[in-house]
């Protein structure tokens, strides 16, 4: 049963404060309400529905988009959002000469804007995006200046100029027809952004006088708001915009790059430890105030990166910050928008969740506060974040917010007045795949609202479609049980939203729950109709999709290698539209066949031991086996039918490599693994076989280790081209005897005919690295490296950063001394112990394999 309520947001206990009149931005650079000169905080994210391929996949599948809008915006309340951001797709709703065209995509973002006010959302808008509307489609053919001119002609061309002086005026002059008001005095637009991203290249007086043309259009219209321009961009004009007359920069953060083309593993805490921002002092000396328009760990489905960036940038002093982007719900199966970026809160549960955490932060940390570096700064305030567990938490006295189960004891279970969740805690133990929130409407009740579940079933950061589906939801009904105070043991459970008629009570704290929304209430307590702050419709809100599942998945991936004797456990995640019957793994190594079942072990989680025998030298496959109430469907592939059947044509099975315990460990093989290299693409990187049947060699040629960035001309010279490896997949099944290892062997060689230097390094699961020089000469051959003179190096962010100011290395305060145990990653480094003029020069090497010994 799909149960949608599609409500008004006017008062309820998530609404943030509307109404607080102008920003002006202070002499420190600090942005104030006008009203109390209280700081401005705010924390949301960038949605695109009424423009590009959001507007037209919507088309395509036949959504109403007003009402998707509704919904989603819903969500954004519900998960404490009081910020959007977006850069208007002017390509869209502007001509060739700037005039504003009222047209479907203008009235659609009205109306956007008109259901996120009426929720006590705030705005930083961005007139121009300088962007065509087709990503990840073809452009189309559209009126505006930005189609005609193209990003670098319209920041130089008089016409263009002069198109989006037209254009910008009209935008701020613009009468939203839903609210009311032009968007020039609306009270809930904190500032405007001139435009998304420019790239000038121009000399420092043309791009002043472009960026005050801009600014004088945008006051023409009398307009009070704040002004920001984007500066992460050509930062060596640091000054010159400062001297504009602008109020303050916009800042961007993608601290995992963007487009790996598939998910990101190990710890990257590192890549999100600070924001530092090179020109400060110049923003300090014109008190400029600073914002975040975009944001995001791309290519990252764990949650615990977000608190660390919205802590990070409290400390470099910015105020507010939108994550780019939130998938519109009608998407977000398919993730075709920005296949870099997944974000929603019914089909990224956990990661949203840690939005909701980030907001709170925004907050709640002071601004410019000095919280230690790394490690230390994993617990601050209220908050803490864990990399092992991927967990990130809020725990104050009236506040719970976790994205994954935690042991953690809220601070002061009495004071409790918000909960939320994803797996369990001591205060909600569950075992669904949905987020949850508890509202404590009065003494004794409870509102309780219930995310239906989201299985991931394919790697969401490939190529996606409309056909291809990325993750899947389920409407099911689990157990709940809650440690309440004020609830008691036996409290009422009452259903809410529309269809929803539950009525029962909880036996000894427990009961069983479907997706929705519910009132609990301790034992006689009488139910009301209204609570204060809580409207109705408020009250009995409930937006999710119905179940998506329609067929049989199983999602596994085999251990690459295994240790001869080694105990070894195989897991699945299954959902199926059938009932579940069975979930068994056939196996063989040679000729020695064995079949077990699988067990249940939580929602969807089946697993079992693999037999002793089996785990001996050789090659073990596998397929799993799933039988339903409607028939069985062998895996990979899912194909259906009996596999013992003879006429039955499997796909290929999973397969384990089973080594004796004592051979080496490869950490690399770059036959097999060069794809998931991490490093910045150079167009001379490439596999080549080798003489030897099946090897290849990874090539990396670097014609030189430094450039001059054009986004930041200034920099001080590194002379560093670095790339690595996550060895997890390779040492997973081989963890136990790691320690027996005290050699590292690298077979390579130096390319261009002449030696190179290449530093080795292991990365441990802390950050730190340990890694040593040596020289490559001309020729495959091996080299050895004793654990015991590998030495602290510098640890390379990786992927790089972007903007491209930030640092190149890792500073860190972790102490813990090497262990091989820790390992997590495989770091190559041209550039340290070079001399002075070997950094001027070309530097090729090949590498083939790493192994432990």
């Amino acid at each position: 049963m799909v149960l949608l309520c599609t409500i008004l947001f006017a008062a309820n206990s998530f609404a943030q404060d509307s109404g607080k009149g102008n920003v002006y931005v202070d002499d420190q650079g600090v942005m104030r309400w006008g009203h109390n000169d209280d700081e401005v905080k705010g924390f949301g994210v960038n949605y695109s529905v009424p423009f590009a391929h959001a507007f037209r996949t919507g088309k395509k599948l036949g959504i109403d988009l007003k009402e998707q809008i509704r919904k989603d915006v819903y969500h954004f309340s519900r998960l404490g959002f009081d910020l959007y951001r977006i850069h208007v797709w002017d390509t869209e709703i502007s001509d060739e000469e700037g005039n504003l065209l009222e047209n479907e995509h203008l009235d659609h973002f009205d109306f956007l804007i008109n259901e996120l006010k009426s929720r006590g959302i705030n705005f930083v808008l961005t007139p121009i995006a300088y962007w065509g509307n087709g990503w990840p489609e073809p452009d189309e053919d559209t009126p505006g200046f930005s189609d005609r001119y193209g990003k670098e002609g319209s920041l130089t061309n008089p016409e263009a100029i002069k198109a989006q002086e037209n254009y910008l005026a009209q935008f701020l002059e613009h009468v939203n027809p839903y609210t009311g008001k032009a968007y020039k005095d609306e009270p809930n637009v904190i500032a405007f952004e001139v435009s998304n991203e420019p790239h000038h290249r121009e000399e420092p007086q043309k791009v002043k006088e472009f960026i005050e043309k801009m600014l004088a259009a945008m006051r023409s219209t009398g307009t009070e708001k704040p002004i920001f321009y984007n500066v992460t961009h050509s930062i060596h004009l640091a000054e010159i915009y400062a001297e504009t007359g602008i109020d303050g920069g916009t800042f961007q953060w993608y601290p995992t790059g963007l487009g790996f083309g598939k998910e990101l593993e190990g710890n990257l805490l590192p890549n999100v430890n600070n924001y530092e921002i090179p020109f400060n002092d110049v923003w300090k000396e014109h008190g400029l105030a600073k914002l975040v328009y975009e944001f995001d760990a791309a290519d990252v489905m764990k949650s615990y990166m977000y608190p660390a960036m919205a802590r990070s940038f409290r400390q470099a002093g910015i105020q507010i910050g939108t994550h780019f982007a939130y998938d519109p719900t009608y998407m977000a199966p398919f993730n075709t928008e920005y296949d870099t970026h997944y974000m929603n809160l019914v089909y990224t549960p956990s990661k949203t969740l840690a939005l909701m955490i980030s907001g709170e932060i925004f907050r709640n940390v002071e601004l410019n506060a000095d919280l230690g570096n790394y490690p230390a700064n994993f617990n601050f305030g209220s908050f803490s974040i864990n990399y092992e567990n991927d967990l990130a938490e809020m725990n104050s006295a009236e506040k719970f917010i976790y994205t994954n189960s935690t042991e953690s004891l809220p601070k002061n279970p009495k004071k409790l007045k918000q909960i939320a969740g994803f797996g369990s805690s001591p205060v909600v133990n569950y075992g669904g795949r949905g987020a949850y929130f508890l509202d404590k409407l009065e003494n004794g009740t409870w509102r309780l609202e219930v995310m239906p579940d989201a299985i991931l079933v394919k790697d969401p950061f490939g190529n996606n479609s409309l056909d291809k589906t990325l993750t899947v939801i389920n409407h099911a009904d689990r157990e709940m049980k809650l440690d309440l105070p004020d609830l008691g043991s036996d409290f009422s459970i009452k259903g809410l939203n529309d269809g929803n008629e539950v009525s029962k009570m909880a036996f000894g704290s427990t009961f069983s729950v479907e997706p929705g929304t519910y009132i609990l209430s301790k034992k006689g307590k009488k139910l009301k109709s209204t609570y204060a702050g809580w409207t109705k419709e408020d009250l009995n809100a409930f937006v999710a999709p119905p179940s998506t599942v329609d067929r049989t998945y199983l999602v596994h991936e085999a251990v690459p290698v295994l240790s001869a004797g080694e105990e070894h456990k195989i897991a699945a995640t299954v959902v199926s539209n059938e009932e579940v019957n069975e979930v068994q793994a056939w196996f063989r190594n040679g000729n020695t066949y064995e079949s077990v079942t699988l067990q249940p072990e939580t929602a969807y989680t089946y697993s079992a031991q693999v037999p002793d025998n089996l785990l001996t030298n050789g090659i073990l496959e596998y397929r799993m086996i799933v039988t339903t109430s409607e028939g069985t469907n062998t895996f990979p592939g899912g194909k259906k039918g009996d596999p013992g059947h003879w006429d039955f044509d499997p796909d290929a099975p999973f397969k384990t490599s089973i080594v004796p315990e004592d051979s080496p460990v490869y950490l690399f093989n770059a036959s097999e693994d060069s794809e998931y290299m991490v490093g910045k693409w150079l167009p001379s990187l490439k596999n080549v076989p080798t003489g030897t049947f099946g090897e290849v060699e990874y090539r990396v040629n670097v014609e030189k280790l430094f450039e001059v960035d054009p986004e930041n001309k200034n920099a001080e010279p590194v002379y560093d081209y670095s790339f690595r490896y996550n060895i997890n997949r390779k040492t997973e099944g081989r963890r136990e005897i790691l320690i027996d290892k005290n050699s590292l062997v690298i077979k390579g060689q130096a390319l261009n005919e002449k030696p190179a230097k290449l530093q080795v390094a292991l990365v441990m699961d802390n950050g730190r690295s340990f890694g040593k020089v040596i020289e490559l000469q001309p020729g495959i051959k091996e080299y050895r490296i004793d654990l015991a003179e590998l030495q602290p190096v510098k640890t390379v962010t990786l992927p790089r950063p972007y903007p491209t100011f930030l640092p190149m290395y890792f500073e860190h305060d972790v102490q813990k001394t090497f262990d091989i145990q820790d390992a997590e990653s495989l770091q190559f480094s041209i550039g340290p112990g070079l001399t002075e003029s070997q950094k001027q020069e070309q530097h090729g090497v090949g590498v083939i394999s790493v192994r432990l010994e």
